[in-house]
């Protein structure tokens, strides 16, 4: 059994804190700059070469990329031959709290939803959520996201005699309507599958694969759905154009016989998150 040290821990979660709020994954701003030299409408071309720019200025001089610094989301997949010396809540809400702090990161989260919402100055409580997975390692996932893009979060909860035509249907009708407020152009995350609370999990999970779905049947519907909502014409920002969906990822899960939920996780164009294994 491998003991993981609470300094380990605490180090790894602040660190990946810092790299998410300050800079854009690589896989992120080829997007944006792939989707610069496609874009047709010299707007949003300049819109597109803006955002660029603002991950450049954001890197070099330390500033954080979006001044909506987010809800804290954490995925943990710790390996069934791991233990972590102190509860990994309580030393992960801590790093996020000291960090924020440290760094000047706005904070965002407010006490209570309805009768108190008074800012709790630390961006605390994260949003954990783990998964037990074979091996003796813990890998650590930082996942900031902004409350604009999470206001357009959608889930409907489909009879299993709908096409997929419909659900198509229902995803582009979605980015559509959400216009300008999710601040496109979009990194879009679908769960498919499980029950209503699995599908929504999985929707963010999904928004964080580089790589397109492994399944062939999968792979297409990724594509079929990025091509229809770049025919939307919501564009980056919402100043028009052919690109207002930068990536379509799908993760799926097994589902009750009388159920197909779909969530959708929008994104905007800052996808910020970071990664480590201990």
């Amino acid at each position: 059994m491998r003991t993981i040290s609470h300094e380990e821990l605490y180090t790894a979660v602040s660190n990946l804190v810092v790299q998410a709020n300050f800079n854009l994954p690589d896989h992120v701003y080829q997007a944006l700059s792939t989707m610069h030299s496609s874009e047709k409408k010299p707007l949003a071309k300049e819109t597109l070469h803006i955002l660029l720019q603002n991950a450049t200025i954001a890197a070099t001089k330390h500033i954080p990329l979006c001044q909506d610094c987010g809800s804290v989301i954490v995925f943990l997949q710790i390996g069934t031959g791991v233990t972590i010396d102190g509860n990994p809540e309580e030393i992960i809400n801590t790093a996020v709290a000291d960090t924020y702090r440290s760094h000047y990161l706005r904070p965002s989260i407010v006490k209570d939803p309805l009768f108190d919402r008074t800012n709790t100055g630390t961006n605390t409580p994260v949003f954990i959520h783990t998964d037990i997975v074979e091996g003796d390692s813990l890998a650590i996932t930082v996942y900031i996201k902004g409350g604009g893009s999470e206001n357009m979060s959608s889930l409907r909860m489909f009879t299993p005699t709908a096409d997929i035509e419909q659900i198509i249907d229902y995803i582009v009708a979605t980015v559509k309507q959400a216009g300008p407020n999710p601040c496109p152009p979009l990194f879009l995350g679908i769960g498919i599958g499980g029950t209503a609370d699995v599908a929504m999990l999985n929707a963010k999970k999904a928004v964080l694969q580089k790589e397109p779905h492994p399944n062939e049947e999968y792979r297409r519907l990724e594509e079929v759905i990025l091509q229809r909502c770049n025919t939307t014409g919501v564009g980056p920002l919402g100043f028009g154009g052919n690109n207002t969906v930068a990536t379509v990822r799908i993760k799926e899960a097994p589902t009750h016989i009388a159920t197909l939920p779909v969530a959708l996780n929008l994104n905007c164009h800052s996808l910020r998150y970071r990664s480590t294994i201990l």
